[in-house]
């Protein structure tokens, strides 16, 4: 039978600075740095109506080395000082989220941290918030997106963004309102262009834009600094690969910020089954026209919009030759399939490229379930549904590990690779189980 689910797609989010201690050298920083995000939680638990404040866990990718702040109740941590340590074993993924672990939920945070205090907050606030999600009500959705990385949904997206960079450095409140009807005449033009946008994107977005919003309302930016993180976070976004899973990150929390120096409440009023476009028209009073093709062609030059276009149908091209490798590679050559039994997974939600009807491909992903550990990083096909990932044939084998093109498998006792000679296609098999 099928498992659930459970991906973790938070891997290449962390903003990391050079020069940052390792691991190694970290140990005598950490209960610093434990108590300034308890400190920052404490100031603003009105936000949430409580203290975010929890388990949390940091771990050193290269050794899987954990230093937390509370024990564990599967005694793997020891105490050490102020804190507690331990490894974290090969088949938990290392990523920015929240996971169920040795006992309890944490907010699990990559090492090393960023060396800017703000920066550094907003990360581990918005972690936190994940941690404490389903007891505020709200569900965990990563919904696909892939019209994003279709030329007009992300022309569109860009225009929103640069409408709001505007808007959260306007001087008056008369620009800002201009800029935020502007923004939001792009967003909902963008999802007239493609059926079911308006529920995918809302879904990613109560998810992910939710999240980074706390961390920026925590981390205690004052008016300038908070414009100047928007503005050059949003510019830094256009650099991704694609949008489909990331745009989240930097659209909810520019209108939330925005509404929040207007009412400090309005993030307790949603829930999982609000329309957040709906809301934020409705709080800002804002109507956009019903002619918004007519309208957003007519104020795209406001916004970067000639540049916008031509960058897009450039990279338009380029998706496509993209794609078309991708599909033969994954769909009409000979592949390695392996079916989910009950997985976890961490990926890299910046450089997603959607297939069509086929899935999407992951440049970067890591997959553990009952066959064992696929570590990938020159790219897997994963399919609609989220039931089976697709990788290159494999070109070598060392007992049970076995290699391809850019992926590595380690088989799990109990399984083995199995080839198809008519199709040339292998499986992952449980042993002795013959079809």
């Amino acid at each position: 039978m099928k498992q659930l689910i459970s991906v973790i797609a938070f891997w290449g989010i962390t903003l990391q600075v050079a020069g940052q201690k390792q691991a190694s050298s970290f140990r005598d920083s950490i209960p610093f740095y434990f108590n300034e995000i308890r400190l920052a939680a404490e100031e603003y638990q009105a936000l949430w109506n409580r203290n975010l404040y929890g388990a949390m866990l940091f771990v050193e990718p290269r050794t899987r080395e954990l230093f937390a702040n509370e024990p564990d109740t599967g005694g793997v941590l020891k105490p050490a000082g102020d804190i507690y340590v331990g490894i974290l074993p090969d088949t938990e993924n290392i990523a920015n989220t929240a996971i169920n672990w040795s006992g309890k939920k944490w907010a699990m945070i990559m090492l090393p941290l960023p060396r800017d205090k703000e920066v550094r907050i907003n990360l581990l606030a918005h972690e936190l918030f994940h941690k404490a999600q389903p007891s505020l009500g709200f569900t965990l959705h990563n919904a696909e997106n892939n019209h994003l990385d279709k030329e007009s949904g992300r022309i569109y997206l860009r225009l929103e963004l640069e409408a709001l960079k505007k808007a959260v450095g306007s001087p008056t409140s008369q620009e800002q309102q201009e800029h935020l009807r502007n923004a939001l005449a792009f967003r909902k033009y963008r999802r007239l262009l493609y059926s079911g946008a308006d529920t995918t994107e809302n879904l990613l977005e109560l998810n992910e834009g939710i999240a980074e919003f706390t961390g920026e309302i925590i981390s205690g930016r004052d008016k300038k600094q908070a414009a100047a993180h928007f503005i050059n976070g949003i510019d830094k976004f256009f650099g991704n690969p694609t949008f489909v899973r990331s745009f989240a990150y930097y659209t909810i929390p520019v209108y939330g910020y925005l509404l929040y120096k207007r009412n400090r409440d309005w993030n307790k009023e949603i829930t999982t089954s609000t329309d957040l476009t709906a809301y934020f028209m409705d709080a800002f009073n804002i109507r956009v026209p019903a002619d918004l093709e007519t309208v957003t062609e007519s104020i795209a030059g406001n916004y970067n919009g000639e540049t916008i276009m031509k960058e897009e149908a450039i990279r338009e091209e380029k998706r496509k030759k993209l794609v078309a490798g991708y599909r033969r590679r994954f769909i009409e050559q000979p592949h390695c399939e392996i079916q989910f039994e009950k997985v976890s997974i961490s990926f890299d939600p910046r450089n997603i490229v959607p297939l069509e009807d086929k899935g999407s491909v992951y440049p970067n992903i890591r997959v553990t379930d009952a066959w064992g550990i696929l570590t990938v990083e020159g790219g897997a096909l994963v399919a609609p549904g989220w039931d089976r990932i697709l990788v290159t044939n494999p070109t070598g084998a060392d007992g049970k590990k076995i290699t391809g093109d850019g992926w590595t498998l380690e088989l799990a006792d109990g399984y083995t690779l199995e080839k198809d000679e008519e199709s040339g296609n292998y499986k992952v098999a449980r042993t002795g189980n013959k079809p």
